[in-house]
């Protein structure tokens, strides 16, 4: 189920599904510990003896953001309860606490709902509905129930629930004009999946909670705020969870919160994440609302995803586990550097560098990087082995070592931070530069390992032209540095590659590149024989991205447009599949001629990145306008783009969102107004200097 609304700030992560129920809390690190465990945090309302959780038909939801910010703006309406709700959640941009503001309005109940007996008010008041809001908190601390403590705390009227160093606080306040009252009203603390037991959401439904003072092990909560709701008029409540690595930390944070009022810090979180969306001078004008929205949507979101000490995280979306038995809440080396890339290309420097200050503290000792990272910098799970055919291989993706160093290179060509490069000449430049010279077989090419799909293993063309990138970055770097040995050492090694990249990947008969190629088993390295794999696959457009070819070679002319034939998904959704017969979520039969495959975000926009590059004159832009504009379509309400859609009904499919395809909306956009530019100005152009470079 996709994540409709990803809130945070480096520190902590809260998702929500297409009900509005948090799905997934992320502490202390994006992406580490989700302590739900993908289990959903009930939101429910009691009004007048009618109780409806937030996941109940009656409701109408939109859920969105406020423009340009992460704080959620949420409306539900129930015409059963007579109710409309408008909620705004954030993850305060400094402190480790989601707040929630929830403002309840009365529509006037029908005519066969129950009137309470609070209606007429009380002498001289007008009257009020009795209007109840249960929040529902079910952690598994540190990903596990074992051992959880849940309690009532009456030093700050909430809940505490802690496990080890780990410690949430559950509070608010009825902050309505004629109330002020802070605290909790009422709550349950009891068992959850344990001994038949539910858990203390189902003690709401009655609209009366227990308040029973302690429980541990299994446990979840449930907290309460009554509130008086004027006839047509309006009441609210603040909620707020804060977690801490200990009590006094918690305490003092939920102090301050009621000194300041839970407005002010949703106010300033509001204005930060404005200010960051925007800061950079970049005219969007050109382009329709949707796609200008979607730019800065991606923005924030990719932000969501990227943890304050540089791990940017692949997605957060625990729902995938019951399809692949595990998550996407690791760092990729391949799409770190991507992100890191097109945060950089937008202005944001700062998350680029931590970035790779992190990925010189990963990358291994022989200048490699092993399969994806966890937020802390661990080693994470992975399906490469270590051995095969009865030989120790390298379980590597190469072209995430390349990719790194390639962006590297164009981070420093957009800021030149001589200082920064400094201290990772050494890890991050020269240590993978001359392992990838090393790691060659006779005809120069990289030798095995597995592509950016990490479904096979071979030579792949992706790899290749990441690795020649990568060396003529290298190259770059050594010349800057007076390293002149190293720098031909590395400029040769790039172009013996690109000789082999021609002589051997090229297939002459069907003029296009392969997609992979595999030695013969007799080869041991040599250079004689390779297979090679013609399946039409997206990774191709590497070749002129990455600068390996000249964007109007005839080689890559017609590699794409036999590329753009092949991959094209012929239903009314369209867009671009991964490759041709792609089985990964596969909704048609192998073979489909109208779907080679669902549509993924990515492809798509590589195509619109290509249309962008070859383009002559302003309408030849027009296809990668509307490329654009179908990636913004398939957004989300709230702005979240997946990874894949559905090539029939195109609902999202697989993770969302996917940061790997907001960071790429975000290049595709600044390549389109780049040569938009370029194209009505080339003097002005060829002078420009700013944030879109």
């Amino acid at each position: 189920m996709p994540r409709e609304l990803p809130i945070g700030n480096g520190d902590m992560l809260v998702t929500f599904d297409r009900f509005y129920q948090a799905r997934d809390l992320y502490y202390p690190f994006v992406g580490k510990y989700n302590h739900t465990t993908g289990q959903p945090q009930r939101f429910g309302v009691w009004a007048d003896g009618t109780f409806a959780w937030v996941d109940d038909p009656g409701w109408e939801r939109t859920i969105a953001y406020r423009p340009d910010t992460l704080v959620g703006n949420v409306v539900l309406v129930h015409r059963g309860l007579g109710l409309r709700l408008t909620c705004s959640d954030c993850v305060d941009f400094h402190e480790p606490v989601w707040l929630r503001k929830v403002v309840v309005e009365d529509l006037g109940r029908p005519d066969d709902a129950p009137q309470a007996d609070t209606d007429a008010g009380r002498a001289g008041e007008p009257p009020v509905r009795d209007v109840r809001l249960f929040f529902h908190i079910d952690l598994s601390i540190q990903e596990s129930p074992v051992g959880d403590t849940a309690n009532y705390d009456p030093q700050t009227a909430g809940l505490v629930l802690y496990k080890n160093d780990f410690y949430f606080l559950v509070n608010g306040c009825d902050s309505s004009p004629t109330s002020g009252k802070c605290g909790i009203d009422h709550w349950a603390i009891g068992s959850k999946r344990i001994g038949g037991a539910e858990g203390t959401w189902r003690d709401a439904e009655d609209g009366t909670l227990g308040m029973n003072a302690i429980s541990q092990g299994s446990v979840d909560a449930t907290v309460g705020f009554n509130l008086k709701l004027p006839i047509k008029g309006t009441a609210q409540a603040t909620w707020w969870l804060i977690c801490g690595r200990d009590y006094d930390a918690c305490a003092k944070l939920n102090r301050s919160i009621l000194e300041r009022g839970g407005d002010k810090f949703i106010g300033r979180t509001d204005a930060y994440w404005r200010l960051w969306a925007t800061k950079e001078p970049i005219d969007l004008e050109p382009l329709p609302a949707l796609v200008r929205d979607q730019y800065r949507r991606s923005l924030l979101i990719a932000r969501t995803q990227t943890d304050n000490r540089g791990a940017i995280m692949a997605a957060n979306d625990s729902d995938i586990t019951h399809f692949a038995g595990d998550t996407y809440s690791y760092c990729w080396p391949r799409d770190g550097a991507l992100v890191a890339h097109a945060l950089a290309r937008a202005g944001n420097s700062e998350l680029s560098r931590n970035f790779f200050r992190a990925a010189a503290h990963w990358i291994t000792k022989h200048g490699y990087f092993l399969h994806k990272y966890t937020p802390d910098g661990k080693l994470a799970s992975s399906w490469h082995p270590w051995r095969l055919g009865g030989q120790p291989v390298l379980p590597i993706q190469q072209d995430e070592t390349a990719l790194t160093l390639w962006a590297l290179r164009k981070h420093y060509e957009i800021y030149r931070d001589v200082e920064f490069i400094k201290p990772l000449y050494t890890p991050l430049i020269i240590a993978p530069a001359k392992w990838m010279t090393d790691y060659r077989d006779t005809a120069g090419l990289p030798l095995q390992s597995w592509d950016l799909w990490e479904e096979r293993r071979g030579v792949h063309t992706f790899t290749v032209a990441a690795t020649i990138a990568a060396l003529r970055a290298a190259a770059a770097f050594a010349t800057d540095f007076g390293d002149m040995g190293r720098a031909r050492w590395f400029s040769q090694g790039a172009e013996s590659m690109l000789v082999g990249l021609r002589t051997h990947l090229y297939n002459e008969q069907q003029g296009r590149f392969a997609r992979m190629a595999t030695p013969a088993p007799h080869r041991a390295g040599g250079a004689d024989e390779y297979t090679l794999d013609m399946t039409h696959d997206s990774a191709g457009f590497a070749l002129w991205w990455l600068g390996v070819l000249d964007v109007n070679d005839p080689l890559v002319v017609a590699d794409m447009q036999a590329l753009e034939a092949a991959t094209r998904v012929r239903t009314p959704i369209g867009g671009y599949a991964r490759y041709t017969d792609d089985r990964y979520h596969a909704v048609t039969a192998p073979g489909d001629a109208e779907i080679p495959g669902n549509p993924w975000v990515i492809c798509t926009l590589w195509q619109a990145q290509w249309r962008i590059a070859r383009a002559t004159s302003l309408d030849d832009l027009a296809s990668a306008h509307d490329l654009l504009v179908w990636a913004a379509s398939h957004a989300g309400a709230s702005g979240v783009l997946p990874e894949q859609v559905h090539p029939r009904t195109g609902e999202p499919m697989s993770v969302s969102p996917l940061t790997w395809s907001h960071a790429t909306f975000v290049l595709t956009t600044l390549e389109y107004l780049e040569k938009r530019r370029a194209l009505l100005d080339p003097i002005a152009d060829a002078a420009h200097v700013g944030g879109a470079r």
